[in-house]
């Protein structure tokens, strides 16, 4: 069967994914559908490595990059458009490490979606169907509006809404989020997630590797940075 994201049918959807697996527990993802996000409020926690080797390879979707791919230090970063914590960290922390150590070569930075309810899935599919130079200002705008799309009623009018911003007409908006290629590539890339780096929270952060749980602040990060810039 295939799953189409359309997003007046969320009890649908909430079946589909999970007869799909791909989501943690009908309880958690009705958590998310009122209240926007995974266990994503606890302190940060520093877990052990991962194989970087194995973490670097691309999933079925191409990674989203910025900075240098000669950067000494590789933020892979999993996070959810529906996840609250996510959003103050791409709003308050990332400019910051953007201005001060991706556009000056020192950081290389890879989004990768965490697509955990239906609505994040569909912010997600959106951001997969524009110009890929408007992926990211698309990203920012999700996350600066998520009030406005992830927790309301109609989501499906407020998303069509940004989604015009971003070069996507009516027609083009449907379209989209009837892609079974790119929602079948959220799909694995969620679960590749849980099932080989051990992801229950968002945001993560592999740092060159190493994993780190929730949101960091600029503190903590840059100290992390810095740490490995030595």
């Amino acid at each position: 069967m295939f799953f189409y994201v359309e997003l007046d049918l969320i009890e649908y959807l909430m079946r589909d994914l999970i007869k799909r697996n791909v989501v943690f527990s009908l309880i958690a993802v009705a958590g998310l559908l009122l209240g926007g996000g995974m266990v994503n409020s606890q302190p940060v926690k520093s877990a052990s490595s991962v194989d970087l080797a194995k973490l670097m390879q691309p999933g079925p979707l191409n990674d989203m990059v910025e900075g240098s791919t000669n950067a000494p230090v590789t933020i892979v970063e999993y996070a959810s458009i529906t996840c609250s914590h996510c959003a103050d960290f791409y709003q308050k922390t990332l400019p910051q490490i953007r201005e001060k150590y991706v556009k000056t070569g020192k950081v290389r930075l890879i989004f990768r979606e965490f697509a955990y309810d239906p609505r994040a899935a569909a912010g997600f599919m959106l951001s997969r169907c524009v110009a890929e130079d408007r992926y990211f200002p698309l990203i920012q705008v999700l996350f600066e509006k998520q009030a406005e799309w992830a927790f309301v009623s109609d989501a499906k009018s407020a998303l069509a809404k940004i989604a015009k911003f971003a070069g996507l007409n009516d027609k083009n908006f449907e379209v989209c989020l009837k892609n079974q290629k790119i929602l079948d590539g959220l799909n694995a890339t969620l679960q590749r997630g849980r099932d080989e780096f051990g992801i229950t929270v968002t945001p993560t952060f592999f740092i060159n590797g190493k994993r780190y749980e929730g949101v960091l602040s600029l503190g903590q990060m840059s100290a992390i940075i810095e740490n490995l810039l030595k």
